[in-house]
């Protein structure tokens, strides 16, 4: 039995998600169809994390075994070609069979992207949030430096996230700006669901200066959901980053 890794990038505008569904079309259920049709056997393909509908990715991984083998470059030729536009292979690799797309990765990265100005974009549309008011991003900086570090994220977690420990680490957060758009990139070991557009959401709020850089602590602390801002909307997000074991 062979295991291959699969390096993916997709714009989520076009798909229902990550996961595959029975009536919608999805980044998992297409990869399927046509790993079928190039290895002539059903095949379960297992991803590093399952994207939201609207959230794209520059760098998602996955996996999946098959008693064939294939060239590695014939199989990024050959699902490029059977999958729809928006869904690109950029590389595949054989690793060894201890290898796992989601629970061996040990770091994973994700930006989120504000489009700021009065009004909407024309070319960015669905691949930003467009936000038509001004941010102070040094406030939103400073707030942002209460996250980092190893906490429980339950004030920023859905209500349906059922992961049992609500305790990540975030070591990356930080804010960047480049004409119109804003962009946020944030690192942990791993992440709640929701858990990037939640605290975004909480963010924007003190970039407007509803609430003090130091609430955002206060939201932490308090481990409640309510009393975080509103989440952001799926279509600024991406996928940009997962580290493994070398």
């Amino acid at each position: 039995m062979s295991r291959f890794r699969l390096l993916l990038e997709y714009d989520g505008g076009l798909f229902s998600g990550w996961q595959v569904q029975p009536t919608a079309q999805t980044v998992q259920g297409e990869l399927e169809l046509a790993l079928k049709t190039l290895f002539s056997h059903p095949i379960t393909l297992i991803g590093a994390g399952r994207t939201d509908a609207g959230v794209h990715a520059t760098a998602q991984v996955a996996h999946f075994d098959t008693p064939k083998d294939r060239p590695e470059r014939d199989i990024v030729r050959a699902l490029n070609a059977l999958t729809p536009h928006g869904l690109t292979v950029l590389a595949a690799q054989q690793v060894d069979s201890t290898f796992h797309a989601r629970y061996s990765a040990f770091y994973r990265e994700y930006c989120y992207k504000i489009f700021l100005r009065t009004e909407p974009p024309a070319l960015e549309r669905g691949r930003v949030w467009h936000y038509p008011r001004s941010l102070d991003i040094a406030l939103m900086d400073e707030a942002s430096s209460y996250l980092i570090g190893t906490h429980d994220f339950s004030a920023f977690r859905a209500s349906s996230c059922s992961a049992p420990n609500p305790v990540r680490t975030v070591s990356v957060l930080g804010f960047a700006k480049e004409g119109e758009i804003l962009t946020m990139t944030i690192g942990a070991n791993a992440f709640l669901y929701h858990m990037v557009r939640n605290i975004i959401g909480s963010l924007v709020k003190i970039g407007l200066g509803d609430w003090p850089p130091e609430y955002i602590k206060e939201i932490l602390l308090g481990r409640d959901r309510k009393k975080a801002g509103p989440m952001a909307p799926a279509t600024g997000l991406y996928l940009t980053k997962i580290s493994y074991p070398s």
